[in-house]
């Protein structure tokens, strides 16, 4: 099958933002080629068994981010296509505004489902992300380094979340810190599961992920079954709290600082006494903004972790 790839070369920094700009525009399939995944285990060999000589000669301030739309050859799809592409012209320039995005050049080709489908994956390594926490891909030989590591196993597909991103390990490092036994868990934006897997590995009772994009749903129910916690968690398809009903203890949001916004309005109603909502995904630039909604939606500051260009927080209600 041909599908048409549309590659954008950016900076680390706004990486984050260009794939979800990307995923909005329905592709079929992305993988980001992030150089500091691989140079962060360079300079920590104990994470990784080896690393192949052909990555290691790459620009550390470049990524890379491939996404796949249907080629279809018919006179509306080929419009359509054309339409995207303006469409993430256009967001680009707005994303000019908070990030720096090196080139944010948009190069477009038509290639072979089998020509890509597995490239992201010699990117992907196992690494440590928290204390305990360690994200294995599913394909790689790992053995545990120290005493008390618990391995998630991960197989992203084309759904976002492989636990190297900052936004993630931020999450993971705070749900280490906040998630206890008989916990219930609410992952807004679930992607591949990672983090509602993780929670439940760390001892929660239950997880509930949702998810907007129907493939992210579709990786996340497999990902839960290869880590056997399926029977503790529930995905479902949908908007922010739309699907949601109930109360939970870790109510936790790896998206975008806009979404982050809305959520502080509403989000408390779904917290049990003294639950904890963990919020990632904000840009430094926005995060006062971020900061201000949820104290004035009566929240409390429990934790700030920043990394990189980006900042998660903790809150709990008053």
């Amino acid at each position: 099958m041909k599908w048409i790839e549309v590659k954008v070369i950016t900076t680390p920094e706004a990486s984050e933002a260009v794939t979800g700009i990307m995923y909005d525009m329905g592709v079929g399939g992305l993988y980001v080629e992030d150089p500091r995944d691989i140079l962060e285990n360079e300079r920590q060999p104990s994470d990784w068994d080896y690393l192949e000589d052909a990555l290691k000669n790459i620009d550390p301030n470049q990524v890379t981010i491939r996404a796949y739309l249907s080629a279809i050859a018919t006179d509306e799809m080929d419009v359509h296509y054309h339409e995207k592409i303006a469409l993430l012209q256009e967001k680009l320039k707005n994303i000019r505004k908070y990030f720096d995005i090196g080139k944010g050049e948009i190069q477009v080709s038509e290639v072979f489902e089998k020509d890509w489908a597995n490239n992201w994956k010699k990117y992907y390594k196992p690494v440590k992300v928290g204390e305990k926490v360690v994200i294995k891909p599913t394909w790689e030989e790992y053995q545990p380094r120290t005493e008390g590591e618990i391995i998630v196993e991960m197989d992203p597909g084309m759904a976002f979340g492989t636990g190297t991103h900052e936004t993630t390990k931020m999450c993971v490092q705070l749900l280490e810190k906040y998630v206890n036994i008989d916990m219930d868990i609410l992952d807004i934006g679930c992607g591949s599961g990672i983090l509602g897997i993780t929670a439940l590995k760390l001892g929660a009772k239950s997880c509930l992920g949702v998810d907007i994009d129907e493939n992210a749903v579709k990786v996340s129910r497999e990902n839960a079954e290869i880590n056997q916690v399926q029977g503790k968690m529930v995905i479902k398809r949908g908007d922010l709290l739309d699907v949601i009903s109930g109360k939970f203890d870790i109510i936790v949001a790896n998206i975008i600082a806009d979404a982050i916004i809305s959520l502080s309005k509403i989000v408390s109603s779904y917290l049990k006494n003294d639950g904890i909502f963990i919020a990632s995904g904000i840009i430094q630039d926005r995060y006062e903004e971020v900061k201000n909604s949820l104290l004035e939606h009566e929240f409390i500051i429990e934790k700030e972790l920043f990394m990189g260009e980006w900042v998660a927080v903790a809150v709990k209600n008053l």
